[in-house]
């Protein structure tokens, strides 16, 4: 399954989501990815329109979990349980939506946890633990995604990644444009990971910011990477549908 991500929903409210999923269908993708950020975080309120619109059209749904001034991480336990809550909130509406699955992102580092880092360390396991029993409570996989280049992010490299997951029943997300601007070591993060991989998100960039590029505009060697990728939900994360259309010819040019 290839999805397109609500990064290509550009409206600030949902009047016209029915309109842009029937295109996001007519482009020749099979399904969506929920983005659970301001301003359209999945809820109570929604999740009957979504469910519905995708059901209407026959998508897919995967779901971004919040991001945004979430920390797993925390040293400040009301952040962290809070972080924690919301997480729990959105994967199970995930579940109610029949998701194939939930991407999360792993903690993020702050002054004090770069003084304490193991400390730091044992605070972020306890929160994946906690993930990982969500996933298993509710019934739907929860992946935890590498990060780009940027000061404050975790598991920039497959190597910290797994040290994070160590031990953890949880799955991961293999973000392929995020991987481009660290190490761009694709092969290693495949054999590492192998079965433990439950969505991969695709994007390019030049290898120095996240800039979600069209696949095929960056430096991404596709090529080299798509066929070698496991049979789980694909998402392209790019800015709109025109650049969605683009990178599906382009990602079915060379994976046929």
């Amino acid at each position: 399954m290839i999805g397109l991500s609500m990064t290509a929903y550009r409206d600030r409210d949902l009047e016209d989501f029915r309109k842009w999923a029937e295109a996001v269908k007519l482009s020749g993708f099979e399904g969506i990815e929920i983005v659970s950020e301001w301003p359209h975080f999945l809820s109570g309120e929604n999740v009957s329109l979504f469910q519905s619109i995708a059901e209407e059209f026959g998508l897919k749904v995967t779901v971004h979990a919040p991001f945004s001034d979430l920390n797993i991480a925390s040293f400040n336990e009301r952040i962290r349980k809070t972080s924690l809550k919301i997480l729990e909130d959105t994967i199970s509406l995930a579940s109610q939506l029949g998701a194939l699955v939930v991407t999360v992102h792993p903690g993020h580092c702050s002054p004090v946890s770069r003084k304490y880092r193991s400390k730091y360390m044992d605070i972020h396991r306890k929160s994946l633990r906690a993930v990982a029993h969500m996933s298993e409570e509710y019934g739907i996989p929860v992946g935890v995604e590498n990060m780009p280049k940027f000061p404050i992010l975790d598991a920039q490299t497959p190597e910290r990644l797994a040290l994070l997951v160590d031990g953890i029943d949880i799955g991961v997300t293999f973000d392929v444009g995020h991987l481009n601007t660290t190490t761009r070591s694709f092969e290693v993060f495949l054999k590492t990971f192998g079965d433990r991989i439950v969505e991969v998100h695709i994007h390019d960039n030049s290898g120095k910011a996240d800039e979600h590029l069209t696949p095929g505009e960056g430096t991404v060697p596709w090529e080299g990477i798509l066929k070698k990728l496991p049979g789980v939900p694909w998402v392209m994360e790019v800015g709109g549908i025109e650049e969605g259309k683009r990178g599906l010819v382009f990602i079915k040019s060379i994976h046929r």
